[in-house]
């Protein structure tokens, strides 16, 4: 077993890589396929050794989305998998180039379900106490999404949950309510203001945290930070994703902070809620 806090660190979406199978197929440039993943996220989450588990991956969400359930194809899912448009609207396939069902389930063969079962062997093997997912967010809600043209805010904790942390009628939490309720508190030290630290809004959790709570009943929490924290307005798929290192770097250092106190405080006190097993 590793050194380092307990916690398992998934990044799903820092990658910006196309893979063999889908090279010279794809139409957007690397500057937008850096703008439409989360290219920061690696570096963002990078805690190394400081935390006992960490899970990555160089490809591209616009090719293989691994915070996405493996049965939401296109064209039925927009935002699914695989997709054949970004969030904006654009083609990322050439005409005529887009993955069929057959190389779909290449796709996902090869770069989705690895890093499915690369999660699970480390749940397994390491003594995880909590699992953190974790992403980057453009600044406002995007076209589509439930929170289209609204600002969001600076951090954003889901446990697929209420606003409140508290547990939704017919739901089930990735983590006890307490849990989320401190982790959101110590961010809002560093982040004060009004609406600045979220609970399951506008992101409750995606399916990497709900699924692989199920499948081993070790506690989930979704970071989402704001891309506006550390990048450039001019950042689009045109420029690429301009970020601002020395800010990164300074987020960075603010979130191991958090997390670190977090879980010597809260989930280090609290062991009666540390894998509860799976659900009944």
């Amino acid at each position: 077993m590793t050194s380092g806090l307990p916690i398992l660190i998934s990044i799903p979406h820092g990658g910006v890589s196309v893979p063999p199978e889908a090279a010279g197929r794809v139409t957007l440039g690397p500057l937008a396929l850096q703008y439409y993943s989360d290219p920061a996220s690696t570096r963002l989450f990078g805690f190394d050794d400081r935390v006992r588990a960490h899970v990555s991956t160089p490809i591209s969400r616009v090719i293989v989305d691994l915070n996405r359930p493996p049965y939401h194809l296109p064209p039925g899912h927009r935002d699914g998998v695989v997709k054949y448009h970004t969030s904006l609207g654009f083609p990322i396939w050439k005409e005529g180039q887009q993955p069929n069902i057959q190389g779909i389930h290449l796709l996902l063969l090869r770069h989705y379900f690895p890093y499915h079962a690369e999660i699970d062997r480390l749940l397994d093997s390491h003594g995880i106490a909590v699992a953190l997912d974790c992403h980057c967010m453009v600044p406002v809600g995007l076209p589509g999404q439930p929170d289209e043209g609204k600002e969001r805010p600076l951090v954003c904790l889901g446990n697929n949950g209420d606003h409140h942390g508290n547990p939704k009628k017919g739901a089930l939490s990735t983590c006890p309510p307490d849990w989320i309720k401190q982790l959101a508190e110590r961010f809002r030290d560093h982040f004060p203001g009004q609406g600045s630290v979220t609970m399951n809004q506008p992101f409750s959790g995606g399916f990497i945290s709900n699924a692989h709570y199920w499948h081993k009943g070790v506690p989930w929490i979704q970071v989402e930070v704001n891309r506006s924290l550390y990048e450039s307005r001019e950042s689009s798929p045109e420029n690429g994703s301009l970020v601002k290192i020395s800010l990164l770097e300074d987020i960075g250092s603010t979130l191991w902070e958090v997390l670190a106190q977090w879980y010597s405080d809260v989930v280090h006190e609290d062991p009666a809620s540390m894998n509860p097993g799976k659900p009944e």
